[in-house]
């Protein structure tokens, strides 16, 4: 793949503890790091953060589209908290992602108990790459950084995607299975 090729660049915090400011967000800033670090000349757009609903995430993602942007990274959402327990917080970036993408690759991270811990999704829609990472900084860290070696060396989303995911699954502890 170029390295000039991802012009215009979307970042999308995700998550009610984020938009509220009771968590600060501090993957947006390493991701925009990473990505000028590899496309020096992109155009990026933070938007704040949104609540972890899924019509806000859609509504967020068709606004990248409609503005012209290359790649489109979500940050947050991406596990299955509410599903294991109710008193866990709802995650909807990567069902969000399912609904939009025309064309996409999945992975996912659980943890021993069976609680999904991460679901990593990249995927096309039209010309768009959308990418998600986890919250946790050390897991975004490593996505961001597998993303941008990856995305450098393939444009096969389903290649991107394996190697996030292993990148991702190497900060967790033993015990924990990929599928």
């Amino acid at each position: 793949m170029d390295s000039g090729f991802m012009n215009r660049i979307w970042i999308i915090p995700t998550g009610d503890e984020i938009r509220s400011g009771v968590v600060r967000d501090l993957d947006s800033p390493m991701v925009m790091s990473e990505m000028l670090r590899i496309w020096p000349m992109a155009e990026i757009v933070r938007t704040a953060p949104v609540y972890d609903e899924m019509q806000e995430i859609l509504n967020m993602l068709l606004s990248a589209r409609e503005d012209g942007a290359d790649l489109t990274v979500l940050i947050g959402g991406s596990g299955g908290g509410h599903r294991f327990s109710p008193t866990l917080g709802k995650d909807f970036s990567h069902s969000a992602m399912d609904v939009f993408l025309e064309q996409g690759a999945s992975r996912e991270i659980y943890g021993k108990n069976g609680h999904l811990w991460c679901r990593l999704v990249c995927g096309r829609k039209g010309k768009m790459l959308v990418i998600n990472l986890p919250g946790p900084y050390t897991e975004a860290k490593a996505a961001i950084q597998a993303f941008s070696a990856a995305a450098c060396e393939t444009d096969d989303v389903a290649e991107i995607n394996r190697v996030m995911a292993e990148a991702v699954f190497s900060q967790y502890p033993a015990g924990s299975a990929e599928l």
